[in-house]
């Protein structure tokens, strides 16, 4: 069987103000030509389907559109809810279309109930695991402490108990959307850290064929039958040395594995310059880069006089423009936002603390302070799932 797995559409979103709809819309063609091209068999698509659980009107007609293309195609298509998604508006009309091929899976209690496709060697089982909010599945899966691992290795325990109740030979999918360890995350996916802890062991998912998984926007391997197929554009300039990609999945008789990467169209390439803004300006090694999105980073010790108005003129497309002068680490002049690059919000709480006290937090403290970052998180998840 061979299946095209993809994820992490974000519709709806745009990209340092440009509107990105047009290339969505775009991508959405390509993965309808790749689908009738490849033979494919069957599409995943692991999770952020929109970028916002009340998604404009624009990202839903598109998303409209491509299921009636997809459904036209006679092809069946299962998705998964993920953290940007509304599970439930998602879920919305999920029995009827059903019935057209296409199999939205955004409701944990089911997580353990597969969409049963076959080819000539029998029957391949995907099991749609829609991103899980421990706070908000804790109860569903029985687990005694709210944390990825746990709530995702109850719903694991569910799809291997079924699939050991299934004829022997039956090959297995898994769609989830998480953060698995060994993964590379980038700038543009939301946190999802619970209790300081963010990501899962690819162990969890032993047992099955294939893991096809979303979250991370880089394409990648964890293992053979582990990968991320990464979202279809770029969404941040730290994907500006991704390659965008689908990953188009055979699965033998046995449940072997052997994966292709099938490329997406982007609309313009990204990247990242940094130094003195008389040197970008001057500089022909960047020449490369003059239709390109650019995020400069300028390094001059003052301030230049209208940096952006200059830069645009050689790069017209620059979107963004950073000030990070070149000075001693000591130097008063630091940024505050600078010494705080990079650091989570529970260090930079403690950091607080030890300010403010003399001392930093102690085991018991960390903990309140960890609790409360999590509650926070998880409200916010509650609040926009129920707009």
């Amino acid at each position: 069987m061979r299946l095209l797995h993809t994820s992490d559409w974000h519709l709806g979103r745009a990209f340092h103000r440009v509107n990105m709809l047009g290339a969505q819309a775009e991508f959405i063609g390509h993965l309808v030509t790749t689908v009738r091209e490849h033979g494919v068999d069957a599409v995943v698509v692991s999770g952020d389907v929109y970028d916002r659980a009340v998604p404009p009107l624009a990202a839903v007609e598109l998303f409209d559109d491509a299921l009636h293309r997809l459904a036209d195609l006679g092809v069946p298509t299962v998705m998964i809810s993920g953290n940007h998604d509304s599970a439930r508006r998602l879920g919305v009309g999920a029995g009827l279309i059903d019935q057209a091929g296409i199999h939205l899976r955004t409701d944990p209690s089911v997580c353990g109930v597969p969409v049963v496709l076959s080819d000539a060697h029998g029957d391949v089982a995907f099991y749609g695991l829609p991103y899980l909010e421990p706070a908000l599945v804790k109860s569903e899966f029985a687990v005694e402490k709210a944390g990825h691992e746990a709530v995702l290795a109850a719903a694991m325990d569910r799809v291997r108990a079924d699939l050991a109740a299934r004829a022997r030979g039956t090959r297995s999918v898994v769609l989830a959307h998480a953060f698995v360890t060994g993964g590379e995350a980038s700038d543009s996916e939301r946190d999802i850290t619970v209790g300081g802890v963010a990501a899962v062991p690819a162990g969890v998912f032993d047992g099955v064929d294939y893991a096809a998984l979303g979250h991370l926007h880089g394409s990648q391997t964890i293992t053979g039958r582990v990968r991320y197929s990464g979202s279809p554009l770029p969404y941040s300039f730290s994907e500006a040395g991704h390659r965008k990609s689908m990953w188009l999945i055979d699965l033998d008789a046995g449940g072997a594995v052997t994966a292709e990467r099938v490329d997406c169209p982007v609309p313009r390439a990204l990247a990242r310059i940094r130094g003195a803004l008389e040197d970008l300006v001057a500089d022909p090694g960047l020449a490369r880069h003059e239709e390109a999105w650019v995020e400069a980073t300028l390094t001059d010790p003052v301030r230049p006089a209208d940096p952006m108005a200059r830069l645009t003129e050689r790069f017209p497309h620059t979107l963004s423009l950073v000030f990070d002068p070149e000075r001693a680490a000591d130097d008063p002049a630091v940024s505050y936002a600078r010494r705080l690059a990079g650091r989570s919000d529970q260090e930079i709480a403690e950091d607080f603390v030890a300010h403010v006290r003399g001392a930093g937090p102690d085991a018991r403290e960390q903990a309140v302070l960890r609790d409360a970052f999590d509650a926070v998180r998880a409200d916010a998840t509650v609040r926009e799932v129920a707009r």
